[in-house]
């Protein structure tokens, strides 16, 4: 690691725009911050995704950083991604649970894990793109049919019958996948 000194002369130049200095420290961080998100995650890609989410953050805000707390600053963001990474798959494994239950054949024996979510998956992205949209923010973002109206300036009952049909198409398509 470079000494504090330079770190702070290489932030100040990456604060006035210079692409060089922010690729030093780039070079200087992505290995600490690697490390980091690999042990919190124990998973390569999400790691990667992480560093490439956090580089990009920290373009962006450079201009905030106080160069005499860059590092302190550096691994708050980090770690402001990384919660906010867990809080995204929270929501998706609710929404999945959530269509699953929906779609839950009581015949049919129980699957679960990613044979279910992998299945759900294929099927959302064979619907049209509006209705998709509509069941995502509903199970996903867990938006009432109200926000939904609100956010899409049409009434409640127009939304209500959206998701149902939407839900009934989700249903056959997962049922035809059985097959």
């Amino acid at each position: 690691m470079a000494p504090l000194e330079q770190i702070i002369e290489i932030v100040r130049a990456a604060r006035k725009g210079d692409k060089d200095a922010f690729s030093k420290l780039v070079d200087l961080y992505s290995g600490r911050l690697y490390g980091y998100f690999y042990r919190l995650t124990c998973n390569r890609e999400d790691a990667n995704d992480l560093v490439g989410e956090l580089f990009l953050k920290m373009y962006e805000k450079i201009g905030a950083c106080r160069p005499e707390t860059f590092n302190a600053w550096v691994f708050k963001m980090a770690s402001n991604l990384f919660v906010d990474s867990l809080r995204a798959k929270k929501r998706r494994a609710k929404m999945l649970d959530s269509f699953q239950r929906d779609f839950k054949d009581e015949t049919e024996p129980e699957k679960t894990g990613d044979y279910m979510t992998d299945k759900l998956t294929k099927n959302l992205r064979k619907l049209d793109e509006q209705t998709a949209e509509i069941l995502t923010l509903r199970y996903y973002s867990q938006l009432s049919f109200e926000q939904l109206a609100k956010m899409r300036n049409e009434p409640v009952g127009t939304v209500l019958s959206k998701v149902h049909r939407g839900l009934k198409k989700l249903k056959e398509l997962m049922e035809q996948s059985n097959d």
